[in-house]
């Protein structure tokens, strides 16, 4: 049987296990065509477990169209790589998948030239897979018709996996809080981390024995120089990420949207939940708005950029410990769903709407 040929610009090292175990069931190829590195995390180090080949986005369209694949998916990223994805598909007279996670077309002079060109693909696509329910919907609004989920995964075993609590813990570590509130994620406007430290002065929560932990990233000492109870620890390899999640009580997720971003899913939220944290997130997180992060059962959904609403939900978790615990293990449950194996069906279930899947559906 003919592989699907899967164009991506990067293989990154969160992702290599979702497409191994789609390459086990569908048999794929990836034609990787580089260029930014989107949402953060490390290229996978070393070799890939499934078929690749490196290719500039020209050289796509000949690849597409040369008769050697029985399905092509593309993404929505890439200046040209969608484009000679999909004329190459239908040279070759093959279906083609858009793989999309935009819900929010970003709003600047650039990305308006690519507005319409996009909606053309979402109508055109012989089907479009999505982050999640609040891609689908934004899709479908474009006119994309034959709509499949892969919900957003990481490797749930190796972020569940036990941690030594008796290794030493990180530098300046809060060893005497009573709850402490972890952020992760880069020092950059729409990660909310601004809100997030309005926040935390409102709440005053330092005063009552809480820490708020940051890592990831440069650190914005200016920003941090007046946060009382803050530390920040910088990036974090994964099995250290994996500690400090279980150090913690809370992860925050305070993502705001922006005229050139609004948080497609949010991965840390998958890690953190793995460990049993509660998760407090905006209502312009990707997780909270595809259905992972649900207010009051695994929770708390507040509005973007509003520190007020944020420093009542820090105020709520910090005096509730019961509340955090029932939060958490209701996260550590519903993560489990959102796999590399519901990833792959996914797929499968849009190869399958179009005649092109490897097995039975």
């Amino acid at each position: 049987m003919k592989p699907v040929l899967f164009v991506t610009g990067h293989a990154p090292a969160y992702r290599v296990g979702a497409l191994a175990r789609l390459h086990e069931r569908e048999l794929i190829e990836l034609a990787l065509f580089g260029g930014r590195l989107a949402h953060g995390g490390a290229v996978h180090a070393g070799e890939l477990p499934l078929p690749h080949r490196t290719v500039r986005p020209h050289e796509l369209f000949a690849l597409a169209a040369a008769g050697g694949y029985r399905a092509v998916v593309c993404p929505t990223g890439g200046r040209l790589a969608p484009l000679a994805a999909w004329a190459g598909a239908r040279r070759a007279r093959v279906p083609l998948l858009l793989w999309a996670s935009l819900w929010a077309h970003p709003r600047t002079p650039a990305h308006a030239l690519t507005y319409l060109p996009l909606r053309r693909l979402y109508r055109s696509a012989d089907a479009v897979v999505t982050y999640g329910a609040h891609v689908s919907a934004y899709v479908r609004a474009c006119g994309a018709s034959n709509v499949h989920e892969a919900p957003q995964a990481v490797d749930n075993d190796f972020w569940a996996a036990p941690v030594d609590r008796a290794a030493p813990p990180p530098p300046g570590w809060p060893a005497d809080a009573a709850v402490r509130f972890l952020f992760v994620g880069r020092a950059v406007p729409e990660k909310g981390l601004a809100v997030l430290l309005e926040a935390w002065r409102r709440a005053g929560l330092a005063g009552d024995g809480a820490a708020l932990v940051l890592a990831g990233g440069e650190a914005p000492a200016r920003a941090l120089a007046s946060v009382p109870g803050a530390l920040w620890l910088g990036p974090l390899q994964p099995a250290a990420l994996r500690e400090l999640y279980a150090r913690c009580d809370v992860l925050v997720v305070p993502s705001i949207a922006t005229r050139t971003f609004r948080e497609p899913w949010g991965l840390v939220v998958n890690e953190a939940m793995n460990q049993g944290l509660a998760v407090i997130a905006t209502d312009a997180v990707g997780a909270a708005a595809g259905g992972l992060v649900r207010d009051g059962r695994n929770g708390l959904v507040v509005a973007a950029a509003c520190s007020d609403a944020l420093a009542g939900a820090l105020t709520r978790l910090a005096q509730d410990a019961q509340l955090r615990a029932r939060l958490g293990e209701a996260g550590r449950h519903d993560v489990r769903s959102f796999s590399y194996d519901a990833w792959a069906q996914g797929f499968s279930r849009a190869l399958a709407s179009v005649g092109a899947a490897r097995g039975r559906w």
